[in-house]
């Protein structure tokens, strides 16, 4: 059964008051056609209690509107949802990722995240490349993908709507690695189930590395707004020391929008519940909406928080990683990186949860104290205890 308007309904009761599921919910696809958008193909979800999202096909099946009851989720910057025909990749030395950068969930990866790096290119076996040249957050987010399928599915009384493409990053003497994303939901809910695979289809070791910058933006991000975590360590800020307080905003509580804002990226240790589970979440306590996201310790080890306050891109970010923040060659160093050989994989499961009303944040925040309290005081000393990653 499924919960519509307020009512226990059975997949006949739906039949019985519309003559289509997309009267109530439904998925469709679209295609964006203006400005830098034009030409980007869209599906649209509505579960019909009041959750609506928007995935990009042509930008690795991220996610770009969020919203619930009308009320926004998803951050837009001002970049818009750029086409991925009009991407610079090598521009600006590596920050042109920057002009193409907005939406709820933007992937980074599939062999690189974080700053720009120049690897060595010796697993290739090509002597004219000697260096792989990575931008910031990687090549994924721009790359189009192959739609496989979308739709509906019932279940005895239950409806999923889903959608999965693959997302192909390949090179002649490069990686050949495949991101087979499917996205589901189900009607009446406000929860957003994704399911990733990494997989090397190509026959040269490569290297792997994931994250998520998931992007919280006005009204759940506002003046007042919590950020809920179970925080065993406050590893890293990038502004410590001299100019850890000197914008005055901690980790904990956020403020209205700022001027002349330098953005702040702290690296949390979070503890996981007995299924290894970490739940995080923003919330909004004077307008009853916040939004949690569930991860895998086991599959996303690290995470960090990102306050980009500045006015006209005030947003707050959510980042699950599979590596600590200092990047790809500190990884390499620790024995940390992970390698895929052909067919070996890696896999990701998360969950997007609109928390609407009082009760639904309060329920959120006592799921997370129970696995970990967070630090009291707004600027923690950062540890510096980058704790080892197993099983790479």
């Amino acid at each position: 059964m499924m919960e519509l308007f307020g009512q226990r309904m059975s997949r006949r009761d739906v039949s019985e008051r519309a003559g289509m599921l997309s009267q109530f919910a439904g998925v469709r696809l679209m295609t964006l056609e203006d400005g830098v958008e034009r030409g980007i193909r869209m599906l649209e979800f509505r579960t019909g209690s009041g959750l609506r999202f928007t995935v990009l096909v042509d930008r690795a099946l991220d996610i770009a509107d969020c919203e619930h009851n009308g009320r926004a989720v998803g951050w837009h910057s001002p970049t818009g949802f750029r086409h991925p025909g009009l991407h610079e990749y090598e521009g600006e030395g590596g920050l042109a990722w920057l002009r193409s950068f907005s939406g709820l969930m933007v992937t980074c990866g599939l062999d690189h995240i974080l700053f720009m790096h120049d690897d060595d290119a010796s697993h290739y076996v090509y002597k004219p490349r000697k260096t792989v040249s990575s931008s910031i957050h990687g090549r994924v987010g721009t790359i189009p993908a192959r739609l496989t399928g979308y739709g509906e599915r019932w279940e005895g009384d239950e409806c999923i709507l889903w959608c999965e493409g693959v997302v192909q990053q390949s090179a002649v003497f490069g990686e050949d690695l495949h991101l087979i994303r499917r996205i589901e939901t189900k009607v009446g809910t406000n929860e957003i189930r994704l399911t990733d695979r990494v997989v090397n289809h190509g026959f040269y070791r490569t290297p792997h590395m994931y994250c998520y910058h998931i992007n919280v933006g006005h009204p759940v991000l506002a003046e007042g707004s919590r950020y809920l975590a179970p925080i065993t360590d406050v590893v890293w800020a990038a502004h410590a020391g001299e100019e850890y307080r000197r914008q005055n905003v901690g980790y904990r509580r956020m403020p209205k929008p700022q001027l002349n804002f330098h953005e702040q990226v702290w690296q949390h240790e979070l503890a996981a519940d007995a299924e290894g589970n970490v739940p995080v979440a923003l919330v909004n306590d004077a307008l009853g909406l916040g939004f949690e996201v569930t991860t895998r310790k086991d599959q996303f080890p690290c995470q960090y928080e990102w306050q980009n306050l500045q006015a006209g891109q005030y947003a707050l970010g959510i980042e699950p990683s599979t590596n600590h923040v200092l990047g790809k060659a500190y990884a390499k160093e620790r024995g940390e990186l992970i390698w895929l050989e052909h067919g070996e994989e890696r896999r990701y499961d998360s969950v997007f949860q609109i928390l609407d009303g009082a009760d639904a944040i309060a329920r959120s925040e006592t799921r997370i104290r129970n696995i970990a309290g967070q630090p009291d005081e707004d600027f923690p000393a950062p540890s510096g205890n980058h704790r080892p990653i197993d099983g790479r």
